[in-house]
């Protein structure tokens, strides 16, 4: 399950890559209130993936945050890992947050290490191809369908 903690960084860097171009950065209070994502913790958040090269910031009365890269090139798997959360569904099957699961009698021979370990690789595959720019697009195209502006 995705934490919200990743979740809210997808949200932020969204709300990022909509501004991504335009000369004034976004406050932590418009990505805040626009995200519903409670201020404090957004602003543990960015200074996560400013420390990451994912954001730069600006200080000062027309500071915020921004992109430091272009939209396209951010993917959620990147994301999802930067913000602490695991991908793989159960920890035996984790690439970065391994733990052996103590029912489990041998993860040579569990069916279920088996199955999550393919859909580890499937997640993998498709939160590695998808970028901020695929979101958006995605969004636009969701907003279309649904008639919602």
């Amino acid at each position: 399950m995705l934490s919200k903690k990743s979740k809210y960084a997808i949200k932020a860097l969204i709300a990022l890559a909509k501004n991504y171009g335009n000369s004034a950065p976004l406050r932590i209070s418009t990505i805040s209130e626009e995200e519903k994502i409670p201020r404090k913790f957004l602003e543990a958040i960015l200074v996560e993936l400013r420390n990451n090269g994912l954001v730069h910031s600006k200080m000062g009365a027309s500071g915020g945050y921004y992109l430091a890269k272009h939209p396209q090139e951010i993917v959620l798997s990147q994301i999802i890992r930067i913000s602490g959360g695991p991908i793989a569904m159960l920890p035996c099957v984790s690439l970065n947050f391994y733990e052996t699961c103590e029912e489990c009698v041998s993860e040579a021979t569990c069916g279920l290490h088996d199955v999550m370990l393919e859909v580890r690789e499937a997640t993998i595959r498709i939160l590695s191809k998808t970028s901020l720019s695929d979101m958006l697009e995605r969004e636009e195209n969701l907003r279309k369908k649904f008639g919602v502006k």
